[in-house]
């Protein structure tokens, strides 16, 4: 099996700059922002973007990040029960009224963002929910699109995208394989 790397330690950097900048414009600053992690690297690129944010904005990331468990809101738990349900943690703010942005590594089939949608539901009523993701690989079936991506990455059905974070992966890449 060949594989490339496609992003580099520094371009994931850029790129989750750029996405917390981005979202930063389009809500025009931090009022009644929510960032959450899909987790897993979903949660660290949450993390990273909200210490963006911080560095150009006055907040106490503990008020914007949070983390969404989606485990089971999954449709494909009968084929993988052995999934371990993991932590969900919301701001002390709560989610009603605000800006929600989900933040996720990879966008594929959308189906993880659809349980993301279904979980919130659990947890109150944002104003908005967008979504930020490293990669968009393309392939969907079911009509979900990122508000910020990192990089539009265009895959063949059978390639694999993985995404190698320092917190999890000892290492920052972004690699095709295939």
């Amino acid at each position: 099996m060949s594989s490339r790397t496609v992003l580099s330690a520094s371009d994931i950097d850029r790129a989750v700059t750029r996405i917390a900048h981005e979202i930063l414009e389009s809500n025009h600053g931090v009022a009644n922002l929510v960032i959450l992690g899909i987790p897993t690297r979903g949660t660290f690129l949450a993390k990273r973007i909200v210490d963006v944010i911080a560095r150009t904005e006055d907040i106490d990331p503990a008020e914007v990040l949070g983390q969404l468990d989606i485990t089971m809101y999954r449709d494909d738990l009968s084929n993988n029960p052995t999934r371990a349900v993991g932590q969900t943690n919301i701001p002390s703010g709560g989610l009603d009224s605000k800006v929600v942005v989900l933040v996720d590594d990879v966008l594929f089939s959308g189906r993880t963002i659809r349980a993301a949608l279904d979980a919130l539901n659990d947890y109150g009523r944002p104003s908005a929910v967008r979504l930020a993701v490293l990669i968009d690989r393309g392939h969907r079936e079911l009509p979900i699109r990122a508000d910020f991506v990192g990089k539009n990455l265009p895959t063949s059905s059978v390639e694999r995208i993985r995404v190698h974070l320092a917190e999890s992966d000892e290492q920052n890449q972004v690699v095709i394989e295939g």
